[in-house]
Protein backbone atom coordinates (compact mmCIF):
# COMPACT_ATOMS: atom_id res chain seq x y z
CA UNK A 1 0.00 0.00 0.00
CA UNK A 2 2.79 2.15 0.77
CA UNK A 3 4.41 1.53 -2.12
CA UNK A 4 1.53 1.87 -4.61
CA UNK A 5 1.31 5.97 -2.85
CA UNK A 6 4.81 6.71 -3.07
CA UNK A 7 5.11 5.28 -6.72
CA UNK A 8 1.42 7.93 -7.21
CA UNK A 9 3.32 10.66 -5.99
CA UNK A 10 6.15 9.93 -7.98
CA UNK A 11 3.88 10.04 -10.98
CA UNK A 12 2.46 12.96 -9.92
CA UNK A 13 5.10 14.80 -9.46
CA UNK A 14 6.87 13.47 -12.81
CA UNK A 15 3.90 14.96 -14.87
CA UNK A 16 3.69 18.41 -12.99
CA UNK A 17 7.53 18.93 -13.58
CA UNK A 18 7.44 18.03 -16.99
CA UNK A 19 5.37 20.90 -17.75
CA UNK A 20 7.46 23.12 -20.79
CA UNK A 21 6.18 26.49 -18.94
CA UNK A 22 4.62 27.77 -15.61
CA UNK A 23 1.22 26.60 -15.00
CA UNK A 24 -1.51 28.71 -14.74
CA UNK A 25 -3.93 29.54 -12.07
CA UNK A 26 -6.63 27.35 -13.20
CA UNK A 27 -3.92 24.09 -13.66
CA UNK A 28 -2.43 24.66 -10.42
CA UNK A 29 -6.02 25.25 -9.07
CA UNK A 30 -7.14 21.93 -11.10
CA UNK A 31 -3.50 19.88 -9.50
CA UNK A 32 -4.30 20.69 -5.78
CA UNK A 33 -8.08 19.93 -5.88
CA UNK A 34 -7.32 16.59 -7.79
CA UNK A 35 -4.76 15.71 -5.24
CA UNK A 36 -6.76 17.13 -2.24
CA UNK A 37 -9.88 15.69 -3.61
CA UNK A 38 -7.87 12.09 -4.20
CA UNK A 39 -6.83 12.53 -0.45
CA UNK A 40 -9.84 13.03 1.02
CA UNK A 41 -11.15 9.97 -0.58
CA UNK A 42 -8.21 7.87 0.53
CA UNK A 43 -8.77 9.20 4.26
CA UNK A 44 -12.22 8.18 4.51
CA UNK A 45 -11.57 4.76 3.19
CA UNK A 46 -13.94 5.47 0.00
CA UNK A 47 -13.64 2.30 -2.66
CA UNK A 48 -11.80 2.81 -6.07
CA UNK A 49 -14.43 4.16 -7.59
CA UNK A 50 -15.19 6.77 -4.47
CA UNK A 51 -11.31 7.94 -5.00
CA UNK A 52 -11.42 8.28 -8.55
CA UNK A 53 -14.58 10.45 -8.65
CA UNK A 54 -13.37 12.51 -5.55
CA UNK A 55 -10.25 13.53 -7.75
CA UNK A 56 -11.93 14.38 -10.89
CA UNK A 57 -14.68 16.51 -9.11
CA UNK A 58 -11.77 18.30 -7.01
CA UNK A 59 -10.36 19.20 -10.31
CA UNK A 60 -12.91 20.21 -11.96
CA UNK A 61 -13.84 22.59 -8.65
CA UNK A 62 -10.39 23.59 -8.94
CA UNK A 63 -10.15 24.25 -12.16
CA UNK A 64 -13.39 26.70 -11.65
CA UNK A 65 -12.08 28.08 -8.82
CA UNK A 66 -8.18 29.18 -10.30
CA UNK A 67 -10.17 30.50 -13.01
CA UNK A 68 -12.19 32.62 -11.29
CA UNK A 69 -9.13 33.93 -9.00
CA UNK A 70 -7.29 34.42 -12.44
CA UNK A 71 -10.24 36.78 -14.21
CA UNK A 72 -10.48 38.47 -11.25
CA UNK A 73 -6.85 39.33 -11.46
CA UNK A 74 -7.18 40.84 -14.81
Amino acid sequence: MVRARVLAIVAAASLLGACDRPLTNPEKGAALGAAAGTGIGLVTGGSFGTVVGAGLIGGAVGYLGGAAVDSSRR
